[in-house]
């Protein structure tokens, strides 16, 4: 991609824990064997009024920036490692990668 989209932000280099992305059914999926992580395909990160969010099967995954997934809590009431929500697509219920410990991250430790 050379150009930036008209509205929103393309956001590429984020890791998956706790699930991995399905690239042919385009939603989340259970991990592979052995794989603590997946890359995940370029995100088109878009503006918008909750009331004009589309109803659709989304999990509301936490984004990290490192995979310690604490940091000092700021006034905010947030951890200084949380950066956002991320809806992602999924045909299982939250509950499902919440008991997963499922997480976006910014960065693996090496």
């Amino acid at each position: 991609m050379k150009e930036g989209p008209t509205d929103g932000v393309y956001v590429y280099g984020l890791h998956l824990e706790g699930a991995r992305y399905d690239r042919e059914k385009k939603v989340l999926g259970e991990s592979f064997p052995k794989a603590l992580t997946d890359s995940i395909p370029c995100l088109h990160l878009c503006p918008t009024e909750i009331s004009k969010k589309p109803s659709r099967n989304v999990y509301v995954s936490p984004l990290y920036k490192t995979s310690a997934r604490r940091g000092i809590l700021s006034t905010t009431g947030h951890s200084t490692n949380y950066v956002m929500a991320v809806d992602l697509p999924t045909e299982h219920p939250q509950e499902h990668w919440i008991n997963r410990g499922t997480a976006l991250l910014c960065s693996l430790n090496d």
